[in-house]
């Protein structure tokens, strides 16, 4: 994206505003397996008195690309960076995959109007409702 991009658009990648703002009072202090960038500014304080902590995304940005681990640290439930606080992966874990509600990839069930609308006939368990009855 483009230098106009980045001044203009929020909702892939950071702006030009956060990119400075991360520069400027942000450290760096770890990257999830995604790529998205972890900051905390110990000078700007939230309003219960906590330091400052944000994500920059790796592409669009899609909260639910924030893995659970970075989401406690985000959120003040713990101090430590995440790789201190997770255990060993499991084998049967799966890898990370994106929401994909809205893209070709969303799952769609039997009846759906984007596999074409055909709906299983009414059996006799339905009887409609008059209101003379």
């Amino acid at each position: 994206m483009g230098i106009l991009g980045k001044i203009f658009t929020w909702w892939d990648g950071a702006t030009i505003g956060t990119s400075l703002w991360s520069a400027m009072n942000g450290e760096h202090v770890g990257t999830d397996a995604q790529g998205n960038k972890y900051y905390r500014s110990a000078k700007a304080k939230t309003t219960e008195g906590y330091d400052k902590r944000w994500v920059i995304y790796a592409g669009a940005n899609d909260a639910s690309k924030v893995p659970a681990e970075w989401h406690g640290w985000l959120h003040h439930s713990y101090d430590d960076v995440p790789e201190s606080h997770l255990p060993p992966a499991r084998i049967w874990e799966a890898d990370y995959t994106p929401n994909a509600t809205g893209t070709v990839q969303a799952y769609r069930p039997q009846g759906a109007l984007e596999r074409g609308g055909k709906r299983a006939a009414a059996t006799g368990d339905y009887e409609a409702w008059s209101p003379d009855a």
